[in-house]
């Protein structure tokens, strides 16, 4: 990455000691507007997009309207960040690219024919390179993520090469594949050459929460059912990837499990770890009903526990209090803080408070290591450089290190699980 750049707007507090944590959002999410997106589309494209333009109708209200404009508006976000100690961020995508009927992060083709599937795949590139043209206008400070589309195994190849080239430091925004999405599963051996360029271009995967869910139909309770069920079907990504040695076969390849929760994870690995053992037929399982299916289990030389600890990460987006006692089962070198800006749901604007919240009683290297030292690691940011903007803008360690009293949290912060747990479950 290239030297980070400030924003022209001035500090909004204090400059700090030098103890100032570097806070690395490693969830945050932007976009174009509609119109913006043209510019980077084929010009063959330009009449069908013309068109879908002139009947899109915006079905999120959070991305129209004034506000809108952090998505976009490159000197706006970086002040709002700085506002809220945050001095560089991975960008997941938000607003919707040509030819979607939502956004590309919980709505995946296949669209109505093969050519409605060209024409997203076109407006997945335009979106890929609208992208690394915002990070390039804070060199050093963003991290943007690249769109492929599993339909196009050898496409989606080519444009993780332009990725890499692009400066598109983020990697790579694996879309699930639920049922009923009339691609193979991401246990089957067709994305072998995903992985392969993922592993040589040490670029890592990303798999946010929101892609994998099935369509739950038009029925009133649907929207309840996808918010109760939405995490469990990313989760389902990780013993996807390990069962079908993937991560095997990968060794020096990673992952990356964002705003899926944390405290899932312990359990999750002790299940795993369990079926690993019986499927194995292993020691007290040789002969098991369960070893009857375990034909995978032969090209694994680690347990599932092993290979989270060698190549998996955490997006811990606004991570509740009464998670961060886990943070040695998860791994304090695993765990990635993120505010998920500009997000309803996210920390922001009151990330410093929930800094507070999460980190008060953490010992400081700890803290140091998920604010900003592991997304630094895996994504290629250089703490070094950030350091001066993390003493004009970053919190300091005796602002973090001070509890946040109930009290203390801000009625509008509500909307977040994290400030509503801590106020209404004492967590």
């Amino acid at each position: 990455m290239g030297e980070p750049t400030a924003a022209t707007s001035q500090p909004t507090a204090a400059t700090a000691e030098a103890e100032n944590y570097v806070v690395i959002s490693a969830d945050c999410h932007g976009g174009a507007n509609v119109a913006g997106y043209r510019p980077y589309l084929e010009s063959r494209y330009h009449h069908d997009f013309d068109a879908w333009q002139a009947g899109f109708h915006n079905p999120y209200p959070d991305i129209e309207g004034d506000d809108a404009e952090r998505n976009w508006d490159s000197s706006r976000r970086l002040a709002e960040l700085e506002a809220d100690g945050v001095v560089a961020e991975v960008l997941f995508p938000n607003t919707i690219p040509p030819f979607f009927p939502k956004t590309s992060l919980v709505h995946q083709p296949p669209g109505a024919s093969d050519g409605d599937l060209e024409r997203r795949w076109a407006g997945l590139r335009a979106h890929n390179r609208w992208m690394a043209d915002f990070c390039a206008d804070a060199p050093g400070r963003r991290a943007g993520i690249c769109q492929i589309m599993l339909h196009d195994v050898e496409g989606s190849v080519a444009e993780i090469r332009w990725a890499a080239e692009a400066g598109l430091t983020g990697g790579v925004l694996l879309p699930g594949a639920p049922p009923g999405s009339d691609v193979p599963p991401l246990y089957a051996p067709d994305y072998e050459p995903v992985w392969s360029v993922c592993e040589e271009l040490g670029l890592p995967i990303n798999h946010h929460s929101g892609s994998a869910a099935p369509d739950y139909g038009d029925y009133s309770a649907a929207q309840a059912m996808f918010l109760l069920e939405v995490v469990w079907w990313a989760h389902r990504t990780l013993w996807h990837l390990i069962f079908s040695g993937v991560m095997e076969r990968h060794p020096n390849l990673q992952f990356v499990f964002t705003e899926q929760g944390t405290a899932w994870l312990p359990e999750e690995l002790t299940r795993l770890d369990y079926y690993h053992l019986r499927l194995s037929g292993t020691g007290a399982a040789a002969g098991s009903q369960e070893a009857k299916f375990g034909e995978a289990m032969g090209q694994l030389s680690l347990t599932p526990s092993e290979y989270w600890a060698r190549q998996c990460q955490l997006g811990s987006s606004f991570i509740r209090a009464a998670e961060v006692p886990l943070r040695t089962r998860v791994g304090v070198d695993r765990i990635m803080w993120g505010s998920d800006f500009p997000h309803l749901e996210g920390c922001w604007p009151y990330s410093h408070e929930h800094l507070r919240l999460a980190f008060a009683g953490v010992a400081e290297d700890e803290v140091r290591a998920m604010v900003g030292g592991n997304a630094a690691r895996v994504y290629g940011f250089d703490l070094a450089a950030l350091a001066p903007l993390a003493q004009r803008f970053g919190p300091s360690v005796a602002e973090v290190a001070v509890p946040l009293d109930p009290a203390e949290i801000p009625d509008d912060s509500l909307r977040c699980p994290a400030f509503a747990s801590a106020r209404f479950l004492g967590e």
